[in-house]
């Protein structure tokens, strides 16, 4: 087992394709296969699972490479040290909800960051596919919520990807408007209140079930929905128009301006908010950092650090 055969198998879990991985590493294809071949037949394990429809990572893989990524990170550490030779890019990447305030950290991470050279990934993306991406190594980390309702059903699937949930803070649902919606007078919103308003949410694909609705609160008695895929599109809608959605009611003022405002709703639903990641997989420094700012942006609020649902 070599150093090389290492960063080949962890660029190629990266790029989720032999072909991408052989193009970054100025490879060619077969070679970067035939070299994951004698490392899986010198360990006696399948790391990359071959299919007609790609490659993926098996469960022995996910484990491997939570092992190579320390070694490739320690070595890298020690020929900088010793050596003076540049380190190749961090990597890093988030999987998350579509939340303005995990925006609001990682723009905080940029500016505190000082690499010369990084390679950073931030996915607003549906609930399943955050998911997915942490236990196939794709995201170093994961960001959304849980509670009552879906609880059972997001442990299971976290205990069956090897993952792990930490709590950042509860919240009660809030709504957004704009700041000249008919409503944002009120100090609390109940659910008559929003009867002629549109509710926007978020499109969850093939896997549109309660269980990874994004929005806080689902409504049965809902006659006017409109779906989006994007922040922005929520974002632009909700200051044009007086459609609402839900969340956690923290506002990213540097990003949303002061057009949006939120108001609590009227609910006995708690609702955790939280990270997860993979369990053989330890924090690289930069998720370590990220972390920090989010344990940062949250400990400055009002939020009920206490209690969480787990």
């Amino acid at each position: 087992m070599t150093l090389q055969q290492l960063r080949y198998a962890i660029e190629i879990a990266n790029s989720g394709s032999m072909n991408e991985a052989a193009k970054k590493l100025f490879v060619s294809q077969p070679s970067l296969s035939n070299a994951i071949k004698e490392l899986e037949s010198e360990l006696g394990i399948t790391i990359f699972e071959r299919t007609n429809r790609g490659i993926s990572i098996s469960a022995e893989g996910m484990e491997f490479l939570g092992y190579a990524r320390q070694i490739i990170e320690q070595t890298e550490l020690m020929e900088n040290r010793y050596t003076g030779k540049k380190r190749s890019p961090i990597y890093f990447s988030i999987s998350t909800q579509h939340y303005a305030f995990v925006v609001d950290a990682f723009v905080n991470l940029m500016k505190r960051n000082d690499v010369s050279e990084y390679n950073f990934s931030l996915r607003e993306t549906q609930t399943y596919e955050i998911i997915e991406d942490v236990r196939t190594l794709r995201s170093d980390l994961g960001i959304l919520y849980i509670n009552e309702s879906n609880y059972k059903h997001m442990n299971k699937l976290f205990s069956d990807g090897n993952l792990k949930f930490t709590p950042l803070f509860n919240t009660d649902p809030h709504l957004y408007v704009r700041t000249g919606h008919p409503l944002a007078h009120k100090e609390i919103i109940t659910q008559n209140d929003i009867v002629p308003f549109p509710y926007i949410t978020f499109e969850q694909g093939e896997n549109n079930s309660l269980h990874f609705s994004e929005e806080m609160l689902s409504f049965s008695q809902i006659e006017k929905n409109i779906k989006v895929n994007d922040r922005a599109t929520l974002t632009n809608l909700l200051m044009g128009t007086d459609c609402y959605t839900v969340g956690t009611g923290i506002l990213a003022s540097d990003l949303n301006g002061d057009g949006l405002k939120t108001i609590p709703f009227e609910s006995n639903e708690v609702f955790t908010v939280g990270w997860i990641a993979h369990k053989d997989r330890r924090p690289s420094v930069m998720a370590s950092k990220y972390i920090e700012i989010l344990n940062d942006l949250v400990s400055g609020s009002y939020f009920d650090l206490n209690h969480f649902l787990l």
